[in-house]
């Protein structure tokens, strides 16, 4: 059956569309500028056909792992990067890095409230499995938002100034809260206060969705490590699995060694002809994630017009790929996810339902078919099953694919 919209439908996103010129061209200079950064990266360190190879067994002298990992560190600015198919997801990644660099008797801090659900295992917060960095004699501590929603500056200055803190983390985007995502500028004036009351603290960043949204990244203001995962935005939808660090040489060095072992490190690890797909994923990403903003944009004009809120306003400056929908109820999530299913690439004719997803503390219902499995660059959304029941939206390989999916997502609305 072949894709039919009312003329209702179609009259709503016309209109979306007619709103979203200037804010459109906003996001194609942002790319454009990242696309050249990428080029001139690739360029510099001379990429060539030889290092798509990729390596079996240990994985020794693996130069396209390898000079990927410069390509990277040159990208982020800063002194080192691993970029590796190993990590099974950005969690694992971001795991790598605490245990990497606290050590039993330190503080932990999470400087913008709790971070996402599935870190909670990690630390500790929630009991996952042993394992924990609780476990491990690491100590916890939250800097919770202020009743405005945002971060709360005085209170992480304090939180921070403890002797036995080592580690603060932020996370740029909002994950399942409902405050607004950090700019890369927000970032830079809490690395400005952290350093202030503790030089010596780790400052890492959950970079997930955030990557190539502005022509900078959290490493350029202050942020000792980045961390996120390949099936997100550096991936550019090509990408199969995997996640990267950059930052700190130590800081690096120590999520390798606890990668793999002690003595190990980055030495080890094949690549299993992935290569090709990590280099020129990257070189897509940021017109990849251009194309998730403007389904983002497009998905939150289209839901005004039908009286949702949103957050951020489909005419605010962008800091990830996440969009916010306010549907109030959980029938209006799963209509919505209903839409956007079918929608999909993949497994179009599959109706997501709400589920015990492991790692979450309510049910979870995700709507998502891409053609690498759970790549949030690829158009999906999702939403804890509990108040305020909001959808979060993200990805879209082509600004047309996701727009289709957006108006059967509203489609599924109006008739819901």
């Amino acid at each position: 059956m072949s894709l039919q919209f009312s003329e209702e439908l179609r009259t709503l996103a016309r209109r979306a569309e007619e709103t979203l010129k200037e804010q459109f061209a906003r996001i194609d200079a942002v790319a454009e500028a990242n696309t050249l950064r990428v080029l001139d990266a690739f360029r510099r360190y001379r990429v060539a056909e030889s290092y798509f190879a990729g390596t079996t067994g240990y994985g020794y002298d693996d130069l396209g792992r390898d000079k990927l990992d410069e390509i990277y560190a040159h990208l982020f600015g800063t002194e080192d990067a691993l970029v590796r198919i190993g990590f099974v997801n950005g969690t694992h990644a971001i795991s790598a890095a605490l245990f990497g660099c606290l050590r039993p008797g330190d503080v932990l801090v999470s400087a913008v409230g709790a971070p996402y659900d599935t870190l909670l295992g990690v630390i500790g917060v929630t009991d996952k499995g042993t394992g924990s960095l609780k476990d491990f004699g690491v100590e916890y501590r939250q800097v919770d938002l202020t009743p405005e929603n945002t971060p709360d500056l005085e209170g992480l200055a304090q939180a921070v100034s403890a002797p036995k803190v080592k580690a603060v983390l932020i996370q740029r985007s909002k994950g399942y809260s409902t405050r607004a995502s950090l700019s890369v500028d927000e970032i830079g004036h809490m690395c400005e206060i952290i350093r202030q009351h503790n030089p010596n603290v780790a400052i890492l960043v959950d970079n997930c969705y955030g990557e190539f949204v502005e022509e900078k990244e959290p490493t350029h203001v202050g942020a000792d490590l980045v961390v996120g995962s390949l099936i997100k935005n550096p991936g550019g939808g090509l990408a199969p699995t995997g996640a990267y660090l950059a930052g700190r040489h130590d800081l690096v060095e120590g999520a390798a060694m606890r990668l793999t072992c002690p003595g190990i490190g980055k030495e080890c690890g094949s690549t299993l002809g992935n290569n090709r797909l990590l280099y020129q994923g990257l070189f897509m990403a940021p017109h990849t994630v251009a194309q998730a903003l403007k389904t983002a944009v497009f998905g939150a004009a289209l839901m005004e017009q039908m009286g949702y809120e949103t957050e951020p306003h489909s005419l605010a400056p962008r800091h990830d790929i996440i969009q916010m929908i306010h549907l109030g109820n959980g029938e209006g999530v799963k209509a919505f996810c209903r839409g956007i299913q079918s929608g999909a690439p993949v497994d179009s004719y599959v109706t997501p339902e709400p589920w015990d997803m492991p790692g979450y503390d309510c049910q979870v219902i995700m709507a998502a078919g891409a053609f690498i499995q759970g790549a949030s660059i690829e158009l999906s959304a999702d939403a804890p099953m509990r108040e305020p029941y909001t959808v979060y939206l993200q990805g879209g390989l082509t600004y047309e694919s996701g727009k289709a999916g957006l108006m059967l997502a509203a489609q599924e609305l109006l008739g819901h």
